[in-house]
């Protein structure tokens, strides 16, 4: 990994030191830069828990991508900082139940004290989350999902099943739906499908787009991703 180009990527010019501050800032910056898209699925591109073959995409070819890639990642780019990272699976809970066990890769990250850390969920937090406020085992989200983890430590290679059968079974949401969705400072800007919608505080606006050829211009124009 070049770490350099890595940081650029992401905006991040700051100090490199692992230390809370800077953690802080390289989760934002990742958020406010990185989309979480599922788009290589519809295209027929499989996804890979291969840490150099995400780098290229995310980094090299400016993609975005789902948990296993962007939190893979993020956990190489700290590991090369300097800081101490366990891999931690999830299960994600919302109106229609719980979800698959191992289904959502996050991190945790030993500093002062442990902190949860996710630049790979849709509506994460921008900042890391102190362990020692979760105390159930659940992250909860603004978007009313909820994010089931345990403690118990990870080898990314354990999610290759489960990352299999999510971009490939009729039954999960991500083969059924395109969706790329970045944090804004103040929200969120969101393309399911043809609808893009952008958040702004409490203000919601939403418009559908006219086909096929306005949405690869969205994607382009407003998340900076081209395929």
């Amino acid at each position: 990994m070049n770490v350099g180009t890595y940081v650029d990527r992401i905006g991040y010019g700051g100090a490199a030191e692992p230390t809370h501050a800077v953690l802080a800032e390289l989760q934002r910056a990742h958020m406010l830069t990185v989309p979480f898209e599922n788009l290589d699925i519809a295209l027929g591109r499989r996804l890979v828990l291969d840490r150099r073959a995400n780098y290229e995409k995310i980094v090299g070819r400016r993609r975005g991508g789902w948990c296993f890639e962007l939190n893979g990642l993020f956990a190489w780019l700290l590991e090369q900082l300097g800081y101490r990272v366990t891999l931690l699976g999830s299960r994600v809970e919302g109106e229609r139940g719980a979800g698959w066990e191992l289904a959502h890769l996050l991190l945790r990250v030993d500093l002062d004290r442990p902190y949860l850390v996710d630049v790979g969920f849709g509506e994460g937090s921008l900042e890391p989350v102190p362990l020692e406020r979760v105390t159930d085992g659940v992250m909860r989200h603004r978007n009313g999902l909820k994010v089931v983890f345990t403690d118990s430590p990870r080898r990314l290679e354990e999610f290759q099943c489960m990352s299999d059968f999510l971009q490939t079974s009729p039954e999960s949401g991500f083969v059924s739906t395109r969706v790329c969705t970045v944090a804004l400072p103040d929200g969120r800007l969101r393309l399911r499908e043809l609808v893009l919608s952008e958040r702004h505080g409490d203000e919601l606006s939403e418009r559908e787009l006219a086909g096929e050829q306005e949405w690869r211009d969205c994607l382009r124009e407003r998340f900076g991703v081209a395929l």
